[in-house]
């Protein structure tokens, strides 16, 4: 990671949703910086989707703004990339195909488009599956193209919602390396929506803990863990635990 890290590189102010009468989030702030790691965690209905659907623009807030290195957040002019839980590889592309359809969409230069998802397909061993079609494809490899497609965006901001959640404890924990090795490589900046504590330990710089509705940030937790990180450590088990501990129903 460079330097440029440290910067605050995306800030979010005051963000407030209401649907109707249904207050769901209240005056949420908090900043990233540049190539961070975010996991944001909370109780089971607390508006985590919601919150990251803010933050993608599909909503627009009641109040407050997400700003990306000073500018409200556009994604006419910004890159907002991101993996939803559910399947999203286009069924009749194939997979290089695939990992360049947003690249295509942006107009982004055909030797950068290139140059990108060349480096994507060797990152995450796709080479001998480059011409074939999702449905060919383990769910595991299909949901590797679509963290590259993203990946591949070159994204200001990649957000991820619980795009493991289907999948057992072996294929989580496979893919999340997949995606920290991405991540470290690339140095994008991401915000990760998860309900599996041990998921966000394993993952996270630094975790936003949800209150219940309306919902605020409770706390942040700094994970100041040295990768690649042992579930079984006594200093991963303790934030585990803390982390559980402040998101049950109080």
């Amino acid at each position: 990671m460079n330097a440029s890290k440290h910067e605050n590189h995306v800030e979010v102010k005051g963000l407030s949703k209401y649907f109707g009468k249904l207050h769901v989030l209240d005056n949420i702030s908090f900043n990233i910086k540049k190539g961070e790691f975010i996991c944001v965690v909370g109780p089971t209905g607390c508006g985590k989707t919601t919150f990251l659907n803010l933050l993608t623009r599909i909503y627009s807030p009641t109040k407050g703004d997400l700003f990306i290195e000073g500018e409200s957040a556009d994604p006419r002019k910004h890159n907002l990339s991101f993996v939803f839980q559910e399947p999203s590889a286009i069924p009749w592309l194939t997979v290089e195909k695939n990992l360049r359809y947003g690249l295509e969409i942006k107009k982004v230069e055909k030797k950068i488009i290139d140059e990108r998802v060349e480096k994507i397909i060797n990152l995450l061993g796709l080479d001998e599956f480059r011409n074939a079609y999702p449905h060919q494809l383990s769910v595991s490899t299909e949901q590797r193209i679509i963290i590259g497609r993203s990946f591949a965006m070159n994204p200001d901001l990649l957000l991820m919602d619980e795009p493991y959640g289907q999948m057992d404890v072996k294929l989580r924990f496979y893919l999340e390396d997949e995606v920290i090795r991405l991540w470290k490589e690339l140095g994008s900046t991401v915000v990760f929506i998860t309900h599996n504590i041990e998921e966000a330990v394993y993952l996270a710089e630094r975790i936003l803990i949800l209150s219940n509705k309306p919902t605020t940030i409770k706390e942040e937790v700094v994970v100041d863990l040295p990768r690649p990180r042992d579930v079984t450590d006594p200093n991963f088990i303790d934030i585990r635990k803390y982390v559980t501990d402040q998101i049950k129903w109080w």
